[in-house]
């Protein structure tokens, strides 16, 4: 069986093509050996049971390892202290080889309710007897753990790891205890003294931070690429295919592998790419991402699900993706702190910023989707796509000349709050039936402000560059168009697009062609 790329669960080194882990070990490897507890909370579909296994495999050489996964215990187990003690029992049974004498007598004990008292004080009271007498160091890993988050038992039973840590070393504990989930379990509070209505604390407050980036890096990609590159002989430039794919993920390990996936096993073989050797391409990579950004899976329900949640955040980004002001990224804030935990932003220069491009255009897209019945330009894109497609090309300047036409007739009256809000919107919903099925666009984000942003199209492994932005003067026009030639030399083209919001009462709309060096602009004005 040859080995895949890998998107369903946790990947194992032989069968499925993976990035180089080696470093990422090394520097959990030196937390567990300083004897830190931590936590691992990473975005959904991270790598992080994956991170874990390979970690486990990598300390069992110094340590005695213990790994569980708190989605094998049932909602029954944590409903209260004593099915807790019986369940966690069971699986610590379960998943030790050995232990020293007695020890499995009395875990034993607490599964088959035989023991005098069936409490986490009695249990830690074993745990402990435990760690005194193995001959290695106990590392406790559990996966899954934000699975327990909501239950008064778990963060009791947090309370009793933290309170047995701060007695080292008069006391034995064990070396490291290292919790992987979603959620920042650092972040659970409980009241630490019943008699005390509003004081609360975290019973995880004393996890050291967790620096290690699990994102794929250019290299990590290139690495993988190259094993598959031994394996298959397609003849990619993997170094250029791991920058593509980095450019469009950010490293994100789900997106990086669903890519390759695609590309391996559903782009090779189609009728414009008959075999791998041309589905490693730009092209086939750019076919890829039109299947990741329409398919619907988990890490898409889940960001429609905190949008859902959060109605802040979502005004937040709609606000980002279509009007391009900045939003600082302050942690405390509710909506920020759950948007970067799951995944869907990050902090770039203080500010926050959608975390990808293929998110990114997923946003796009269900924002654009919510306006598709009640909106007139849309309507407008649906009657005249037709004529925009000449020989399988998309004609850019004839979607800007018939978009100005049917932006005037529609909007032409508007005033310059409603241009500078949701001009860049409608052109966008102008566009999207006319590409849908085929092509993609995005909106490069070192360009996205207030007054300009970059949409890069995406047509069957053709890009056009369009520039949209609201007219601030000739000087500042000027300035615009020299950014866009500049901006197409990263692209390699000679012919790049603008689209102003022109907010001057005697402004003359239309197309107006641009010879700029070794460039030819086309600029509509509405």
């Amino acid at each position: 069986m040859r080995k895949v790329f890998y998107t369903d669960g946790r990947c194992v080194p032989g069968l499925h093509y993976m990035v180089d882990l080696s470093g990422r070990l090394r520097d959990m490897k030196c937390m567990v050996d300083n004897g830190s507890y931590f936590t691992i909370n990473r975005a959904r579909q991270y790598g992080k049971t994956t991170t874990l296994a390979a970690l486990a495999e990598c300390l069992r050489q110094d340590y005695e390892v213990v790994s569980l996964d708190f989605q094998m215990m049932s909602y029954l187990s944590f409903a209260d202290e004593q099915s807790f003690v019986a369940a966690l029992s069971e699986e610590l049974l379960d998943n030790v080889d050995h232990f020293p004498e007695g020890i499995a007598d009395k875990l034993t004990a607490f599964v088959e309710h035989t023991a005098s008292l069936n409490s986490l004080q009695a249990l830690f009271k074993v745990l402990k007897l435990w760690c005194e007498q193995s001959e290695r160091s106990v590392v406790l890993m559990i996966d899954e753990v934000d699975t327990a988050a909501n239950n008064q038992v778990f963060l009791d039973f947090l309370a009793q790891l933290r309170a047995y840590y701060l007695k080292r070393p008069e006391s034995a504990a064990f070396q490291s205890v290292i919790l992987a989930g979603v959620y920042d379990v650092r972040n659970v509070k409980r009241k630490l003294r019943p008699e005390d209505e509003h004081g609360t604390n975290s019973p995880w407050n004393i996890a050291a931070d967790f620096l290690v980036d699990m994102s794929f890096s250019v290299k990590d990609i290139a690495g993988m690429l190259t094993e598959y590159e031994k394996d298959q002989h397609t003849g990619m430039d993997v170094n250029g295919i791991s920058e593509l794919l980095y450019d469009y993920t950010s490293g994100y390990p789900y997106l990086v592998s669903r890519l390759c996936k695609f590309m391996d096993e559903r782009i090779a073989g189609k009728e414009d790419f008959p075999d791998r050797t041309s589905a490693w391409t730009k092209s086939g990579l750019l076919e890829a991402v039109k299947l990741l950004v329409s398919e619907n899976n988990m890490l898409y329900q889940s960001l429609v699900g905190k949008l859902t949640d959060y109605p802040e955040l979502r005004n937040v980004l709609y606000e980002l993706l279509f009007a391009g002001r900045p939003i600082p990224y302050v942690s405390l804030n509710q909506y920020i702190e759950v948007a970067a935990m799951f995944g869907f932003i990050k902090n770039e220069g203080g500010n926050a910023v959608v975390s990808n491009r293929i998110f990114e255009t997923v946003l796009y897209n269900l924002f654009l989707s919510e306006d598709f019945a009640v909106s007139q330009i849309y309507d407008a894109g649906v009657q005249e796509k037709n004529q925009f497609i000449v020989g399988g090309h998309l004609n850019v300047r004839r979607v800007l000349e018939k978009f100005v036409e049917a932006f005037e007739y529609l909007y032409g009256d508007q005033d310059e709050a409603f241009l500078e809000k949701d001009g860049r919107k409608y052109f966008m919903l102008f566009l999207k039936p006319i590409i849908n099925g085929t092509g993609n666009c995005y909106v490069e984000s070192e360009t996205r402000n207030h007054e300009r942003m970059d949409l890069v199209i995406d047509y069957r492994g053709e890009q056009s560059i369009i520039e949209l932005k609201v007219w601030r003067g000739d000087a500042y026009n000027r300035r615009g168009e020299e950014q866009l030639s500049n901006y197409l030399d990263h692209f390699g083209l000679k012919k790049g697009y603008m689209l102003s919001y022109n907010f001057n009462k005697n402004k003359e709309t239309g197309i107006r062609e641009i010879v700029l060096g070794d460039k030819v602009l086309i600029e509509a004005v509405v």
